[in-house]
């Protein structure tokens, strides 16, 4: 007994371990990049570990400075929040609707959505649908081709199959409808899944750029990755302006082209990285739910 107790807590132990130090592999990239986009990056070229060097805020402000980078925030985060919306509403009405059996064709529906996971036009035809569609250059373009996503139908369609079919039935028969029906009983009952959708859904918004970048030539329209990868490829012009100001006598500091790569890898991950704590608690148990069925 004594040795079973002492192999059970020795393999605890391992365990607490081994895991520990993973956790450690996969958050101290990240950390390390934090620490390094608020050092001094003069002194964070020696090397840094687990504090800043020389803190200070000097290279988020002057990439917050440069131009279009205000505008370029507010698309983003109008098309992450319209987009979500837009996404998690609709992928939620046509789940609904496929598990009505009363819908003509219904399994072909379905199963034309499922197909949609595995076959794909290609770069050429999506640019030129886009295109013939009035899409370029157009706000909409964000938010109405990924309205319907194969996967996420998925996932509330086998979630809303294992509701009670009771719950349906009672609110018919005192006169409800099926729209009436999906949005004060169905949705509610789905805010689990939905909540993990709505996750998927942001965190995907937020950083695509493949459309922006070949349909959107609009200034005013560019998306916050858009225009920090156009600078990500000017890094060394951006490092540049600071020397140029310190020789003037102006008060800066010198900012250096990897500075500039942490800095700007944080102001693309902060933003999304708030929506987490908000649906945490509904993101697993709505995952596992809406996955038990195929």
């Amino acid at each position: 007994m004594t040795r079973t107790k002492l192999w059970d807590a020795g393999f605890s132990i391992g365990n607490y371990v081994l895991l520990s130090l993973i956790t450690f592999a996969c958050i101290y990239p990240f950390y390390y990049i934090f620490i390094y986009s608020l050092s001094d990056p003069l002194q964070a070229g020696g090397g840094l570990v687990l504090w800043p060097k020389g803190l200070n805020f000097d290279n988020y402000r002057r990439l917050l400075e440069l131009p279009n980078i205000s505008s370029s925030f507010v698309v983003s985060v109008l098309r992450t929040v319209i987009g979500t919306i837009l996404t998690v509403f609709c992928c939620t009405l046509f789940a609904y609707i496929v598990t009505k059996r009363e819908l003509p064709f219904r399994k072909f529906i379905y199963r034309f959505v499922v197909i949609t996971l595995y076959l794909n036009a290609g770069l050429i035809p999506w640019y030129l649908t886009m295109k013939s569609l009035g899409l370029k250059n157009n706000f909409l373009l964000y938010v109405i081709p990924g309205a319907i996503v194969g996967f996420y139908v998925i996932l509330i369609k086998t979630f809303i199959e294992q509701l009670p079919a009771a719950l349906e039935e009672s609110a018919m028969i005192d006169g409800a409808g099926y729209f009436t029906i999906f949005i004060k009983i169905i949705f509610f009952l789905s805010l689990p899944i939905i909540a993990t959708i709505a996750v998927f859904a942001a965190v995907n918004q937020w950083n695509t750029w493949q459309d922006n970048f070949f349909l959107v030539s609009d200034p005013k329209l560019q998306t916050v990755q858009m225009v920090l990868y156009n600078y990500l490829n000017q890094v060394q012009s951006i490092a540049n302006m600071t020397i140029q100001e310190l020789n003037r006598g102006e008060a800066a500091r010198q900012i250096t082209p990897q500075a500039v790569r942490m800095t700007m890898t944080m102001i693309v991950t902060i933003p999304i990285l708030f929506v987490y704590p908000f649906l945490q608690r509904y993101f697993v148990k709505g995952l596992m739910l809406g996955a038990v069925k195929g």
